[in-house]
Order: C-alpha cells, then structure tokens, then sequence
C-alpha cells in the first residue's frame, strides 16, 4: 500500500477562503510543473513494472488531478480529505483510513493519493510534494521521493 502527497500546487498552504470542493477553480490546484510531476510519478511505477490494484484519492481537485495524471484513474474516498486546518476531523477520519487499509485484499498495490496533513495523521510521517509513504502491515516500511 502506498500513501502519495499530492503533486506540486500553487504557493500556499490550505486552501483560499470560501473552498468549495465541487469548484476546482476555488482550490490551490496544479501547476504546469506539478502536472509534470504527477506524469513522472505514473511513468516510474510502470517503467518498474509496479501493480497497481486501485487508485483513491481525497476530493480535493489537486489530489484528484495527481491521481489521474500518474496512474489514469481515481475513486474519491473521502477519509482521505484534507486535515489542514480541520483537526476536528481527525480521529474520525484516521480511524477510517485504518479501516480502509486493513480491508485491502488485491493483487496489486492500494494507492492512497492524499494530503501531507492527512498522511502525517495516519503515519507520523510528513512527506515532501510528491512522495510515497510505502505501508506494509499498517506501519511505516519506506518512503520514496520521485524524480
């Protein structure tokens, strides 16, 4: 199983006041260079041979766009939406996430295509732009960061 922060966004941190999730426009989305790095994400994992089982990312557009760029497809999974600046989620949503990974049965790898607040909840791990935070068992077995 591996958990990817999102690609390279706009400067910032969080999202503008007045987000709305259905807007991608009212988002930190992508940019030229982040859409770059999500394709390069993709064309490492299939240059290696990785399998990939099934693709979940947060809602958010910026998660949703790595996800489709890397690896040509997503499901949204909700447990993995952004936790910056909403802790009152927190528990609920680790919970979930745990839930989540411990039903994954698949041949192929679970990729988990989130956020670095949402990935450091789960892990204690908080990861670069781009990087994987490779779980095996629950706990914390590598990280990779990407060309």
């Amino acid at each position: 199983m591996v958990l990817i922060r999102h690609a390279i966004t706009t400067p910032g941190a969080g999202d503008p006041a007045g987000m709305r999730l259905d807007d991608c426009t009212t988002q930190r989305n992508l940019t030229d260079e982040g859409r770059a790095h999500a394709r390069r994400i993709g064309e490492e994992w299939r240059k290696r041979g990785i399998p990939v089982d099934r693709v979940l990312s947060s809602p958010w557009c910026r998660c949703l766009e790595t996800a489709r760029l890397a690896f040509g497809k997503a499901e949204v999974s909700e447990p993995l939406g952004n936790l910056f600046g909403r802790r009152e989620n927190e528990e609920r949503q680790v919970r979930d996430l745990r839930a989540l990974v411990g039903k994954h049965a698949g041949k192929g790898n679970l990729v988990l295509v989130t956020h670095g607040s949402t990935i450091a909840a789960l892990t204690g791990v908080s990861p670069a732009t781009g990087e994987m935070v490779i779980l095996a068992k629950g706990a914390v077995a590598g990280r990779l960061v990407p060309p």
